[in-house]
């Protein structure tokens, strides 16, 4: 059964199902939580943590998955442990224990999350039958449950200022892990040669390409401002009077479910080159548009933007996860994705905590004024990163890469 398309496929998706909830319950809700308990100066420490702790664990649990551990069993029972640390993590922020605890056990849990997302890649690039055309098909699957669990914690669970939000996450992360053992099996296909190749630093080497080294760079540099839509959106639409901020940032999903949908078929017909621009060319429409909510005081503008934030995730991100499967080494491939998880999910987040903690503290006025500007220095940013990778980047046109 477990080589049956149909099994792989519909196995696949639940786990990123489960997978894409885990987040979901507890991102967007973090700022808010941890307001509520007076907490407002740890929000940047708590963004800045899991960053460092995930600049390194991607590319290891990436040369695990190439030389020594099947990656489905490494991401089950990386799933498995994420769940114990989660829910620790918030019973010490529920028990009202010092800070540092919820800090230091999100660290860890970042730790051993880091390499999951790129290892659910391998293995659905790997194990379906049209790895391509069907991997952003199940990984709608984690769209879906991150909305899933946004709707649960504001209307259900009541839980958008409340450590619930992180029980519920930890659940579901157990959930996923127990599913990830049906997952077909993913043997390593590569052979670690020295202690640089068993740390995954072997990914590094994909630096010396020049595509390569530009697709790399402008992808950290895009995750610094993107930091910005977990730790303060949800606090600008607050602002803006939405008592349920945490359910309405699923509407950054809607779209993103359409992408997932058409994916497939743009990249068939586009060059990656071309599907990323557009990814970073809307990415500055969508932060302009917040920028204007603060002119104009209507949410409906920071909505709007929320809503185009989830088309521009998906045609930049999952196109980054094939295009990195197209173009890499079967041997290199667990490390490159690695990498990539490294730097959208640990260096650019890690630089995007600190940078966009400071612009907020720099713009943003205790009676609520100043996010007009905050929004726009992050649209600047990502202009220029659309300058960068639209110079510097030539593709191979005759593969439509």
């Amino acid at each position: 059964m477990r080589s049956d398309p149909k099994v792989i496929f519909t196995v696949l998706w639940v786990v990123f199902f489960f997978q894409g909830m885990t987040p979901g319950f507890w991102v967007p809700a973090l700022t808010n939580i941890l307001r509520a308990r007076g907490l407002g100066d740890w929000v940047p420490a708590v963004f800045v943590v899991p960053p460092i702790c995930a600049l390194i664990s991607p590319l290891i649990g990436g040369a695990l998955a190439d030389q020594r551990v099947a990656a489905d069993r490494l991401l089950a029972w990386s799933s498995v442990i994420c769940s114990v640390v989660l829910v620790a993590a918030f019973a010490c922020l529920d028990a009202g224990w010092h800070p540092a605890w919820f800090v230091g056990l999100l660290g860890l849990y970042s730790l051993f999350s880091g390499p999951t997302w790129g290892l659910l890649a391998t293995i659905s690039l790997t194990g379906l039958a049209h790895g391509e055309r069907q991997f952003p098909l199940v990984r709608v699957g984690a769209t879906l449950g991150w909305v899933g669990a946004g709707l649960m914690t504001s209307y259900v669970l009541h839980a958008d200022s409340s450590p619930l939000a992180g029980y519920a996450a930890g659940f579901t992360r157990l959930l996923a892990g127990g599913l990830a053992f049906l997952l077909p099996h993913t043997p390593p296909l590569g052979r670690s040669t020295s202690w640089q190749s068993r740390l995954g630093l072997d990914a590094f080497s994909l630096m010396k390409q020049r595509d390569h080294c530009v697709f790399f760079v402008v992808t950290a540099l895009f995750s610094i401002p993107l930091s910005a839509f977990y730790m303060y959106a949800p606090e600008f639409l607050s602002v803006l009077g939405d008592p349920h901020p945490t359910g309405t940032m699923t509407v950054a999903q809607i779209l993103e479910v359409a992408g997932m949908l058409l994916l497939g078929s743009v990249m068939t017909r586009f060059r990656v080159k071309t599907v990323l621009l557009w990814a970073l060319g809307l990415s500055v429409v969508r932060f302009g548009m917040s920028a204007n909510a603060g002119i104009s005081g209507a949410i409906s503008w920071h909505i709007a933007g929320l809503a185009l934030h989830g088309l521009c995730y998906t045609f930049y991100f999952i196109t980054a996860q094939v295009f990195l499967d197209r173009r890499v080494d079967p041997g290199l491939k667990g490390q490159a994705q690695g990498l990539l998880a490294m730097v959208s999910g640990g260096l650019g987040p890690l630089i995007g905590a600190l940078v966009c903690g400071w612009l907020r503290n720099e713009c943003v006025t205790a009676d609520g004024q100043g996010w007009t500007l905050f929004w726009g220095i992050l649209a600047a940013m990502i202009a220029g990163c659309f300058a960068i990778f639209a110079v510097f980047y030539h593709g191979r046109g005759a593969q439509r890469a």
